[in-house]
C-alpha cells in the first residue's frame, strides 16, 4: 500500500510547490492538504507534514521533527517560495537520506534557469554554483542542464523570434489509447462519425491563424496529436494542401510529422509527406520489448518498428526521431538494455528519452493498485544507459523537460546529431517564441517581447464542442493576437 500523509497549511499559499515536492521524496503516496482552522482529515496516516508562515520565518514539521528558516525578505514570493523549498528539502533529505537529482526544483522546465543565467552573461561555473548552492542540483543535472542550453542558445540565436512564430496543428485520434496517455487522444473507429467535421473545423482555424499572423514569418509547424498518421492518405493529404495553401511554407526550419505508431505508417502515406515540405518525421516504438508492448496497449510488434523504419528510410527521409519511454512496468535495466541495443542498430537521427509519469488522467494511474505486482523502475543507472546509446550514435542533448510524478525524479531529453535536433521542441520548452495552436485541446501561447509576459489561448477538447465552438476558438485567439500586436 503507498503511503498516506497529511499536510497542513496555515496559509493558502504555495501548496503546488510544496505538495510536488514532498511526492518527488514520497513517489506514489496519498497525500491530503488541509488548513488550520479546518477540522482534521479522517482515516489513518503514516505522518503529518505541518507548514506555518510567521512575519519573518517558516516552519516545516515532519512527524515529531520541525525546522525553520529565516526569510531573507518576507515581501519578495519568488524568494519565501525558494526559501521554504530549501527548507523542506534539507529537512526530508536528512530524515530519508535521499538526495534529488533535480534537488528542489519541481517545475518543468529547470533548463529556464540556467538559460537566464546564460543570458545574463553568467559563466558556467557561475551557473554551476547558483543550481547547486540554491536548488541542491546534482552535478550530473548541472552538467547535462549546461550541455542543453548552449546547444538550444545557438539554435535559438538563428530564428525570427520577435518577428516569427511556430504553428501546431493537433490531430486527435489513434487507433487504440495506450494505458499510460494523459494526452486528449480519442479512438478513431469509435468517433469516425466526429472527423470529418473535426477537420473542416480546423481548417477554418487554420485559416484564420494565416490571415492573422499574415505579417509575421512562420519559423517552424509541428503537427501532432493523437497520432496523426492514423487518418487516410487521403485525409493527411487534405490536410497538408491546407496548409499548403493557406500558410508560406517557402522560410520553414522546419516541418515535423508525429508518425508516431508504426501500425499507422504506410508508404501511401509517407509519399504525401514527400509531397510537401515535411522534414522531420517521429516513429516512435516507445519499447522494442514485445511483453510490455502487448501489456501497454501499443498494438504494434516489434517487427513492426523495423519494417517501418526502414521503409521510410529506403524512401529518402533523411530525420528521424524515435521516442522511448524508461520506467515502463515490469522494464529494468536489462529491458531498456534490450531496447537501446535494437534502437542502435536502427541508428535514428534523433532520441526522446522519455521517464515514465503517472498523470492523474492515465488509466495506469487509475488503476495502479492492478499493476502494483509489475515494477515502475527508473535509476541513474538506467538514465546513464540510455545516455550512453545517445553518445553512440553521435548524439548530443538538446532540450529537456520534466513532469510531476515522474519515475525515479528524472527528466525527458532530445539527443540529436548535428543538425537534426528538434528546433519545435527547443522553441516550446524555453518560451521564446509565440506559438499558434489549432484543434481540439490545443494551447496557444503569445511571448511577449519582454520575456516575462506570456498570454494563453485554450481550445476546448470535446470533439463536438470543438466543432461546434470553432469561431468562440478564433475568438480567443484574435483577443491573444491583438493583444501581442499591439506590445
Amino acid at each position: 500500500m503507498p503511503a498516506r500523509f497529511t499536510l497542513q497549511f496555515n496559509q493558502r499559499v504555495y501548496e503546488y510547490d510544496v505538495y510536488n515536492l514532498i511526492r518527488a521524496f514520497f513517489p506514489l503516496s496519498e497525500i491530503t492538504i488541509w488548513y488550520e482552522g479546518e477540522e482534521r482529515p479522517e482515516g489513518d496516516f503514516d505522518e503529518d507534514f505541518v507548514i506555518t508562515y510567521y512575519r519573518t520565518y517558516v516552519s516545516f514539521s515532519y512527524g515529531s521533527r520541525r525546522e525553520e528558516c529565516s526569510l531573507s525578505d518576507p515581501d519578495d514570493r519568488i524568494h519565501t517560495k525558494n526559501e521554504l523549498k530549501q527548507l523542506i528539502y534539507r529537512t526530508l533529505s536528512d530524515a530519508t537520506g535521499i538526495t534529488l537529482p533535480w534537488g528542489d526544483l519541481t517545475g518543468i522546465r529547470p533548463t529556464k534557469i540556467a538559460m537566464k543565467l546564460l543570458e545574463e552573461g553568467r559563466t558556467d561555473e557561475e551557473i554551476s554554483r547558483e543550481m547547486r548552492e540554491n536548488y541542491f542540483t546534482s552535478d550530473s543535472k548541472i552538467r547535462l542542464s549546461l550541455s542543453v542550453i548552449h546547444r538550444e542558445k545557438d539554435i535559438l540565436d538563428r530564428m525570427h523570434l520577435k518577428k516569427g512564430y511556430s504553428l501546431y496543428v493537433g490531430i486527435p485520434f489513434c487507433p487504440t489509447i495506450c494505458l499510460y496517455c494523459s494526452f486528449g487522444s480519442h479512438r478513431l473507429d469509435l468517433c469516425r462519425k466526429m472527423e470529418e467535421p473535426y477537420f473542416h473545423a480546423m481548417y477554418r482555424e487554420l485559416a484564420f491563424i494565416a490571415d492573422e499572423m499574415r505579417d509575421f514569418t512562420l519559423d517552424t509547424v509541428y503537427i501532432g496529436g493523437g497520432t496523426p498518421t492514423s487518418v487516410s492518405a487521403e485525409r493527411l493529404d487534405e490536410l497538408l494542401s491546407v496548409l499548403d495553401r493557406e500558410f508560406d511554407l517557402h522560410h520553414l526550419a522546419e516541418f515535423t510529422v508525429e508518425a508516431g505508431r508504426p501500425d499507422t505508417i504506410t508508404e501511401d502515406k509517407l509519399r504525401v509527406l514527400q509531397k510537401y515540405p515535411v522534414s522531420r518525421i517521429s516513429i516512435n516504438p516507445q519499447t522494442m520489448n514485445q511483453k510490455t508492448l502487448d501489456l501497454i496497449g501499443r498494438k504494434h510488434t516489434v517487427e513492426e518498428t523495423i519494417e517501418k523504419f526502414r521503409l521510410a528510410r529506403r524512401m529518402g527521409f533523411d530525420n528521424i526521431n524515435m521516442d522511448l519511454i524508461v520506467g515502463l512496468p515490469g522494464e529494468g535495466a536489462d529491458e531498456v538494455s534490450h531496447t537501446l541495443k535494437e534502437i542502435r542498430k536502427l541508428d535514428p537521427d534523433s532520441l526522446t528519452i522519455h521517464s515514465l509519469a503517472l498523470k492523474r488522467a492515465t488509466r495506469l494511474n487509475l488503476f495502479k493498485e492492478e499493476y502494483e505486482p509489475i515494477s515502475f523502475r527508473n535509476s541513474t543507472e538506467i538514465m546513464n544507459r540510455t545516455q550512453a546509446c545517445a553518445e553512440e550514435m553521435g548524439m548530443s542533448p538538446y532540450y529537456l523537460y520534466r513532469y510531476k510524478n515522474m519515475a525515479g525524479n528524472f527528466e525527458n531529453v532530445g539527443y540529436a546529431k548535428p543538425g537534426k535536433a528538434g528546433i519545435y521542441n527547443i522553441l516550446i520548452m524555453e518560451e521564446k517564441q509565440s506559438i499558434l495552436a489549432a484543434g481540439s485541446g490545443a494551447s496557444t501561447k503569445f511571448v511577449f517581447e519582454d520575456g516575462n509576459r506570456i498570454e494563453r489561448a485554450e481550445n476546448v477538447k470535446d470533439l463536438q464542442n470543438y466543432t461546434e465552438r470553432i469561431e468562440e476558438m478564433c475568438r480567443r485567439k484574435k483577443i491573444g493576437i491583438d493583444s501581442y500586436l499591439r506590445q
